[in-house]
């Protein structure tokens, strides 16, 4: 069964959970561990592609946009494509449904910030996985 992850941040900065994103795909990846990023649109998957070069200085996560353009497959993929497609086992869930397909990854994680929305949006999907029969689990960064 996968695990389900909720990390919320204490705030509501602008690109905290854009932020909260890289940290976690690069932790994965550090890991061994195979990502996919998926993004609600075309602007928001761009923004965290660059974000992913540029978020710490000393950072290196090798990532490509999914569909994939090559044969070639690095270890974290961005798109906007039903995870059910990618073949990954974390999935970051960058939008604010509940991803279709979520159950064939290993790990699903679900970002959170402070603002109204946001929380709601959330709460919706954390009940959503426990009426699927899954336990989430929420860390207050």
């Amino acid at each position: 069964m996968s695990r389900i992850d909720f990390y919320v941040l204490p705030d509501q900065k602008e690109n905290g959970r854009a932020l909260l994103a890289c940290r976690l795909a690069e932790k994965a990846y550090r890991l061994g561990h195979t990502v996919y990023l998926f993004m609600s649109s075309e602007a928001r998957a761009a923004a965290q592609d660059d974000l992913l070069w540029t978020f710490r200085q000393d950072s290196f996560v090798p990532h490509e946009r999914y569909p994939l353009t090559g044969e070639e497959r690095s270890p974290v993929l961005i798109g906007m494509a039903s995870p059910v497609e990618v073949n990954a086992q974390v999935l970051i869930n960058c939008t604010e449904a509940l991803p279709e397909g979520f159950e064939h990854y290993e790990r699903i994680v679900e970002l959170v910030d402070s603002r109204t929305e946001v929380l709601a949006k959330s709460r919706e999907r954390f009940r959503q996985y426990r009426e699927r029969g899954f336990n989430p689990e929420t860390h207050k960064l």
